[in-house]
């Protein structure tokens, strides 16, 4: 049974920085691709990045060059969101996400292609 939880959340000005962890168990890593995910108030879920294996990965435009996905590499169950020069528009509760298989350079995107999910953690950027 694949467990995801989130954290790291908080309130930051515009301009500051936070990381996300998403600790996972009951999983093989390597076969799982990993994801965040976020959703504003009135908007759909939408991606924000994904990582197949240990480096290659996948960033929606609008947060390209700011944020990074990454594993842990000490413990690789553990995947990170850092969020730097954050923008209003980034404010959403974000989700990691996991589902079998690689992420697809498209598909990785697509909410409705995994099939575990976190709880969430609110970010707000003022």
């Amino acid at each position: 049974h694949v467990q995801l939880v989130e954290s790291g959340g908080g309130s930051v000005q515009a301009g500051g920085s936070l990381r996300l962890s998403c600790a996972a168990s009951g999983y093989t890593y390597g076969s799982f691709c990993m994801g965040w995910f976020r959703q504003a108030p009135g908007k759909g879920r939408e991606g924000v990045a994904a990582i197949d294996g240990p480096r290659d990965t996948e960033y929606v435009d609008s947060v390209k060059g700011r944020f990074t996905i990454s594993r842990d590499k000490m413990n690789e169950n553990t995947l990170y969101l850092q969020m730097n020069d954050l923008k209003v528009e980034d404010a959403a509760t974000y989700y990691c996400a996991a589902k079998n298989g690689p992420c697809g350079s498209v598909s990785w995107r697509a909410a409705d292609t995994y099939n575990h999910w976190g709880q969430g953690t609110q970010v707000t950027v003022s």
